[in-house]
């Protein structure tokens, strides 16, 4: 579904990514870890045309998108849930999700049902103001705005970032119920342990570069993932 081929990305002078290359199957849930400032959300946001890479190829779809403006990949199917949830804090939770619906007109009564079966806690909310709700509504409120637009791809950025264990639990427990329903995954987690364990495969990003690969669990199980990232 998802192809990128040795891209480059700069800040200014800075190599923020070094000849980065990964795939992501249908259906699949794919990991990409790494400590703070490897590069992981920049990679998401290369993908989703925020930022260029001077180098390489990103196919969606088997269609190159690497000079693809960013507004048009929504409607191509790919959804990018950032870092920090920005959603519109002034706007209610209904609206929220009306906004993540647009390319599509009106969101459906199915459309909406299906939301609100996967996070309770919005329909209890739906009038109510986003600013006003807690870190881990929000994170579910930018959840179901990206789910809305029914997305073939689904990038999550630090989607636990600032939740209590608990709610991290209850995240998670989505993005397996997502997974289970055949949404395919691209998820950026800062919770090496959590990731691994949802993933059919994983990426360790270090200073800008791929370090290692493979399968989830494999990943969980190496001495240096453990050692690095997993605290054993």
């Amino acid at each position: 579904m998802l192809k990128i081929e040795s891209i480059n990305v700069y800040y200014g002078k800075i190599h923020a990514l070094k000849d980065v290359s990964l795939t992501v199957g249908h259906g699949e849930t794919v990991a990409l870890i790494g400590a703070n400032g490897a590069g992981k959300s920049t990679t998401l946001k290369t993908i989703s045309g925020m930022l260029s890479s001077r180098t390489g190829s990103i196919r969606f779809l088997d269609e190159e998108i690497s000079k693809t403006e960013s507004y048009k990949l929504l409607a191509k199917g790919l959804a990018h849930v950032p870092e920090g949830r920005r959603i519109f804090l002034q706007m209610t939770v209904m609206e929220n999700l009306e906004m993540g619906a647009y390319i599509m007109g009106k969101p459906s009564k199915e459309d909406l049902d299906r939301i609100f079966a996967l996070f309770p806690r919005l329909a209890e909310r739906k009038s109510q103001t986003a600013g006003t709700l807690s870190g881990g509504e929000q994170q579910m409120l930018a959840m179901g705005r990206a789910l809305i637009s029914r997305p073939k791809l689904m990038m999550l950025d630090e989607p636990s970032m600032g939740l209590s264990p608990i709610l991290v639990e209850q995240i998670f427990d989505i993005i397996r119920r997502l997974r289970s329903a055949g949404t395919t995954i691209l998820l950026v987690e800062q919770n090496a342990e959590m990731a691994l364990a949802v993933a059919d495969r994983a990426y360790v990003l270090e200073s800008g570069k791929i370090a290692l690969s493979g399968t989830g669990a494999d990943l969980a199980r190496s001495d240096a993932i453990r050692k690095a990232y997993l605290g054993g």
